[in-house]
């Protein structure tokens, strides 16, 4: 059984949306540079054990819309698309999964509308309520200027140099920031002078979990479409901070789960750790958080059998 890929008139925009099994929803949300054919693996698994599993390309990526204005990447367009996909399928509630940027996705989706989305999986990316200060602020009161998002926020700046050869930015892009990546590798600190592939050396092989079959999907997809449009989510950092005020120091109390490779450099910061421990505060409904060995950034891609299995467990448990 293989997905079906279909289009939805959702929230504005159109959306090409792959679905596979019948029974309670299971709404997945991917990241940055990624589409739906991330989720995959878990999709089969999930279809496999009785639930309905849906996964967008998400608003500018893919087969969906990605609109011209940057404004429109916010994330309340984001959750409002996602509240839109489910009315769209025709379902009354949905569990809700994100990975990358899709996490903040699925726990904003869950904070804001805990009518709609029964509980919540969060993968490398952790939960944290909106804060005082947004991030640009932060980073320049710490003297940090070359931070791989400061680098996103001119347009046309990173479009041109991962365009430039999309299937040498995506195969070095995938491997610094997975498991297999050596020590000091990886593109979140940029090195003055240079762009984002500068620190992502090109690999004599692919990981193991990466075929060529998969880069090259992903090459022909940001091929056709380019990179605008998951760029401009990074674009709408500020203003996110500033629409979701209302939000403050919320807590998410629904049942949720967090999931993370070991070696994700997104993990490494010390506000990251922070945000981990603060989880029986923020994630009061939490059933497990999980920090698997050896995987990187990719979980769902490096480690897809585990991760199925935590998410069938904790799907089966609700």
């Amino acid at each position: 059984m293989i997905p079906e890929l279909s289009y939805y008139n959702v929230n504005g925009i159109r959306m090409r949306v792959a679905t596979q099994g019948r029974g309670p929803l299971v709404l997945f949300c991917h990241g940055w540079p990624e589409s739906w054919y991330s989720w995959r693996h878990q999709m089969a698994a999930v279809a496999a054990a009785g639930f309905r599993a849906a996964a967008p390309d998400m608003r500018g990526y893919g087969g969906t819309d990605a609109p011209d204005d940057v404004d429109q990447y916010t994330l309340l367009h984001l959750v409002g698309d996602m509240v839109a996909l489910v009315a769209a399928l025709g379902e009354q509630d949905a569990v809700i999964v994100g990975h990358d940027w899709g996490a903040p996705v699925a726990w904003h989706a869950a904070l804001m509308r805990p009518d709609l989305f029964r509980a919540v999986v969060g993968m490398s990316v952790p939960y944290s309520p909106p804060g005082p200060v947004d991030l640009f602020t932060s980073l320049e009161k710490a003297g940090i200027r070359d931070f791989y998002i400061q680098y996103f926020q001119a347009p046309g700046v990173a479009e041109a140099e991962l365009e430039h050869d999309v299937r040498d930015s995506l195969r070095r892009i995938y491997h610094s920031a997975s498991g297999e990546a050596p020590e000091g590798v990886g593109f979140s600190m940029l090195t003055p002078g240079h762009g984002l592939l500068h620190r992502a050396p090109d690999p004599a092989t692919l990981p193991a979990w990466l075929s060529e079959e998969d880069l090259d999907h992903y090459t022909a997809e940001f091929e056709r479409t380019g990179f605008r449009g998951g760029l401009n989510w990074y674009r709408n950092i500020t203003r996110n901070w500033a629409l979701t005020g209302a939000w403050r120091d919320c807590p998410i109390r629904m049942p949720s789960l967090f999931v993370a490779g070991e070696r994700d450099g997104v993990l490494r910061p010390p506000p990251a750790r922070a945000q981990l421990a603060a989880f029986d505060r923020t994630l009061p409904g939490l059933r497990g958080l999980h920090l698997l060995p050896g995987a990187g950034h990719w979980i769902q891609r490096e480690r897809p059998d585990e991760v199925s299995r935590l998410l069938l467990a904790f799907l089966r448990g609700l």
